[in-house]
């Protein structure tokens, strides 16, 4: 009979928000954590992007405002008995934080040419092949309009990485759409 209760309480304590909370070893960060606050408790990203954007209010109205908004997102690596963490921030506030797949023992040391690399943020490719022997990289703009008079304007970041996995006849060229591996391409050296 006692049982009910108790696999109750436990679901109530594993659904609640503190349950959830991103952790940096035993650190809990707070949901709206600045990125100074996030480095006292998390140290150095051992990976980050940062890009601008531009939101609108009030466009073809008398009185429009324009504001530039910094978007910056943050990877940590805990090794590998611990999940990487991705944080997300806005103009220095935490809007979000993932835990990925398992880090790594040293960045780096664990890449394979064969592996799956579709779907990798840049930080978890980072973590498990290192930097890209050469990287080119281009930028568009993207205009959301979610309501009357207020549109977002978004970088799109076109990056392609090139890494050398020893194969004598080719190289892997990694296609990144903001930040994300899209697709690979197998070149002739």
């Amino acid at each position: 009979m006692m049982r009910f209760p108790v696999v109750l309480g436990l679901g109530l304590l594993l659904a609640s928000p503190a349950a959830l909370a991103l952790r940096c070893g035993n650190r809990v960060l707070a949901d709206d954590a600045r990125d100074f606050q996030v480095r006292e408790r998390c140290g150095d990203p051992f990976w980050s992007e940062t890009w601008m954007g531009v939101d609108v209010v009030g466009r073809d109205s008398p009185l429009e405002r324009q504001r530039e908004v910094q978007w910056s997102v943050w990877y940590y690596n805990f090794g590998p008995r611990a999940l990487m963490l991705r944080l997300v921030f806005r103009d220095g506030d935490l809007q979000r934080g993932e835990t990925l797949g398992y880090g790594v023992r040293e960045i780096g040391d664990s890449c394979r040419a064969n592996m799956n690399f579709t779907g990798l943020g840049s930080g978890e490719l980072v973590a498990r092949c290192g930097e890209p022997a050469a990287r080119r990289s281009a930028h568009d703009s993207t205009v959301f309009r979610p309501g009357p008079g207020i549109e977002n304007w978004r970088e799109q970041r076109r990056e392609e990485w090139t890494y050398d996995f020893g194969d004598s006849r080719r190289l892997r060229v990694l296609h990144l759409l903001n930040g994300t591996v899209m697709s690979v391409e197998l070149v002739p050296r």
